[in-house]
């Protein structure tokens, strides 16, 4: 029999109550920071380098350190430290190091202030290397009092925090990549993955908690769910129960796919691409991790990967890509592809993890 194949996308619903989700885009300033008095050129890296020297980097400076990013122009990992004897361990390692004011402990404080006392639906808030600042976003439906008291909380924070708006609303995306439906919906497969040798799909856990059973464009079942995780986390695993080929590549929309060999951690600055049913194939940045999405229907989601690729709803549950190396999966976004916006992704090492699956 010959198998059909489908195109790893992501998978995102429509008519389900999930629309397009608003955040405005991170300016990157630098205040609160100086460049370390220089020693030795930093060293030209590839973000998979740069990554593994962040992670190296971090062991070493421990409370030292204040975050990391990459320089995609320059090709250098920006390493932010507290004083001159960890920029110098910086400097010797091949980094380039800034001197800033805010630790990584000050910065995950201001975090759970807000947690406790600004978890308002129609914010987000994500640590920003590049500011050495939380960075809050309200959205148009953040106003009246709500917005006096996300005001205080942000100013009480001083120069740890800063606020932003955006004139969208947060609300996960819902439709996507090549298309798989289920009754009510539609959404986007996002990667093949294998778990105990068996074949399985992942994609967003908004979509997974709403479809059990999926279909093709055609009509014909191909999956049903094995496990779902939303709010909070959004990631869905499906079993795939159809005739039909698995490869381990997403679809590029111009008659060609991209190969996927493995997962890999998003770095702030790295470029990525995003492919999904409604807008195709769209470029961005990484310009946060560990992002927290206050939904306006009250569902709340953490640990996202923070970018300004543009989506539309139609896009959710879908990949986002590195070169051959899976990154996330789209949970929701701001804005369209003709003004831009910006999209948070699930990552998907967190998925595999929590399944126990493997890319291919």
């Amino acid at each position: 029999m010959k198998h059909r194949r489908i195109p790893k996308r992501r998978a995102v619903m429509t008519g389900a109550g999930i629309a397009a989700l608003v955040a405005a885009g991170v300016t990157f300033q630098t205040a609160n920071a100086s460049e370390a008095p220089k020693t030795s050129a930093p060293h030209t890296l590839s973000v998979a380098a740069a990554g593994k020297l962040a992670s190296t980097l971090g062991k070493d400076l421990g409370a030292d350190a204040a975050g990391t990013y990459y320089d995609a122009k320059s090709q250098h990992l920006v390493v932010n430290v507290l004083d001159e004897t960890a920029a110098k361990t910086v400097a010797a390692a091949g980094a380039k190091a800034r001197i800033v004011e805010n630790s990584l402990a000050e910065l995950k404080s201001a975090r759970t202030t807000l947690k406790q006392d600004a978890t308002i639906p129609g914010t987000s808030w994500a640590t920003d290397p590049a500011t050495n600042k939380v960075v809050v976003t309200a959205d148009r439906t953040v106003k009246g009092a709500a917005l006096e008291k996300l005001t205080k909380v942000v100013d009480g924070l001083g120069a740890k925090a800063e606020l932003q708006y955006t004139k969208g609303e947060f609300k996960p995306f819902i439709a996507g990549g090549d298309a798989i439906s289920g009754s009510g919906g539609r959404c986007s497969l996002g990667f093949n993955v294998v778990k105990g040798g068996q074949p399985y799909f992942i994609t967003a856990g908004h979509c997974t908690e709403a479809i059990s059973t999926w279909s093709d464009s055609s009509g014909n079942e191909i999956g049903t769910n094995e496990q779902s995780s939303f709010p909070d986390n959004d990631f869905g695993l499906v079993k795939y129960t159809g005739n039909v080929d698995h490869p381990s590549e997403v679809d590029l929309y111009n008659g060609s796919t991209q190969k996927i060999t493995k997962a890999a951690e998003a770095t702030v600055g790295e470029k990525v691409t995003r492919s999904g049913s409604t807008t195709h194939v769209h470029d961005g940045t990484v310009t946060g991790l560990d992002a927290t999405v206050n939904y306006g229907n009250g569902d709340i989601v953490n640990g996202l990967i923070q970018t300004d690729v543009c989506a539309e709803p139609g896009d959710s549950g879908g990949s986002l890509f590195d070169g051959d190396s899976a990154i996330g999966l789209t949970s929701g976004g701001s804005g369209d592809c003709t003004s831009g916006g910006e999209t948070f992704f699930q990552p998907v090492t967190e998925a595999l993890s929590t399944f126990g699956a493997q890319i291919g």
